[in-house]
């Protein structure tokens, strides 16, 4: 990524990774790539706000010695622990061994139990202030955005927030800013991003929101550690976390199935039609051949979600249970459900799916739909009836 001075004094010196194509132990699948960021701030102390996953340290180092000598580095703020913003650390710090690190006290403690560097940590709280000269750092505590141990940090003389994966996107290009960007291509990676890591974090996001909200702090640009600068509508980014973050949701339906011999598959074509026919938006997916990451992502703004399954064993299908635990883990709340499947001799999916919806929070609206072994012309006009009264559910319950 090519160094860009983004403020007066403050430059963009992170990289780009161009080629990762799988997150968090290859739970989302980042097919733009990704971006590490770091922001560079100088004034009469120097400071460098987050640095890059590991294998990028020498890239990053390169950036800085473009605009100073690394060991003129007086401060590093560590907004988050987790090694794809933290990896250039140790590297870092044996050019500026006399640099402070500057993070929360879990912060403290989990660079401790990567690393077990001993560096000079100064651990900060909400309302600690870093003065570097004419420029401040701000910090804001920021648990479980999405760790522990996260925070923001604000530089009120330059209205700047760098959040670290707050309002972030994974997102390879070299196109630094929001009004450069596709604008499609960005809240779809945002969205993504939000759905596929936040989600269950809604109310602890809506919170922090509201209480900077309170702060007063004019915000003129967000900065995130993955992603795109915000610079010509940060508001832009901020109303959509506050609408994901509440679950507001649309008339909106997906299906998302697993067949066995296509019995089941047949049934969700059906369904779908007749949500469809309706004037319902509504997307379908075969999860054993479908991007888990966009599923996900198409299900957050979704108001119905059906799940359907082959019983295998006397359950669901191993793709899609293993991709209902994931759901279970996201936790989305407003939302109604069924469920549908083919079975032979005996069936036990439907009731399976049934069971993982509840305990995920999402209300059902009615009995599952079976149909043994294929369903024939009486048996798929019961499933497109069935998709014509679950969109009756989304229109009379969407808010």
């Amino acid at each position: 990524m090519p160094v860009l001075k983004i403020l007066p004094d403050i430059y963009s010196v992170g990289v780009i990774d161009w080629n990762v194509r799988s997150f968090h132990g290859h739970t989302y699948s980042t097919n733009r790539g990704t971006t590490y960021n770091a922001y560079l701030i100088l004034d009469d102390k120097t400071a460098l706000v987050d640095t890059v996953f590991g294998p990028f340290s020498e890239e990053l180092i390169a950036n800085i010695r473009q605009v100073i000598p690394v060991e003129k580095i007086d401060y590093i703020i560590a907004n988050h622990v987790e090694t794809d913003h933290s990896g250039g650390l140790p590297a870092l710090m044996k050019l500026c061994p006399r640099a402070k690190v500057l993070g929360t006290a879990k912060c403290k403690e989990g660079l401790y139990r990567n690393y077990y560097g001993n560096w000079d940590f100064q651990v900060v709280k909400t309302g600690d202030k870093l003065s570097l000269g004419k420029k401040a750092l701000n910090f804001i505590e920021a648990p479980m955005i999405h760790w522990p141990d996260s925070m923001f940090t604000y530089c009120p003389q330059e209205e700047l927030l760098m959040p670290n994966d707050a309002f972030g996107q994974h997102y390879a290009t070299s196109i630094r800013f929001d009004d450069e960007a596709d604008p499609c291509e960005l809240m779809d990676e945002a969205a993504k991003y939000y759905a596929n890591i936040l989600l269950p974090l809604g109310a602890v996001i809506l919170k922090k929101i509201e209480e900077i909200q309170k702060m007063n702090i004019p915000i003129k640009m967000i900065a995130p550690s993955h992603g795109i600068i915000w610079r010509k509508d940060p508001m832009k980014i901020i109303n959509a976390y506050l609408s994901w973050a509440k679950n507001e949701t649309k008339p909106k339906a997906v299906v998302m199935y697993e067949t066995m011999w296509g019995a089941t598959e047949k049934m969700a074509g059906k369904i779908a039609q007749g949500i469809m026919d309706s004037g319902i938006n509504v997307k379908i997916f075969n999860i054993a051949v479908t991007d888990r990451t966009q599923m996900v992502k198409e299900m957050l703004d979704a108001k119905g979600l059906i799940f359907g399954s082959s019983t295998h064993d006397n359950g669901m299908l191993p793709n899609i249970a293993g991709f209902l635990q994931f759901v279970k883990g996201l936790t989305p709340k407003n939302r109604i459900g069924c469920a549908f499947g083919s079975h032979g001799w005996a069936g036990g999916a439907v009731k399976e799916i049934e069971g993982v919806l509840r305990e995920a929070g999402i209300n059902l609206t009615r009995e599952g739909l079976l149909v043994k072994y294929a369903p024939d012309e009486d048996e798929l006009k019961r499933c497109y009836e069935y998709g014509r009264d679950f969109a009756q559910k989304i229109s009379s319950s969407v808010i």
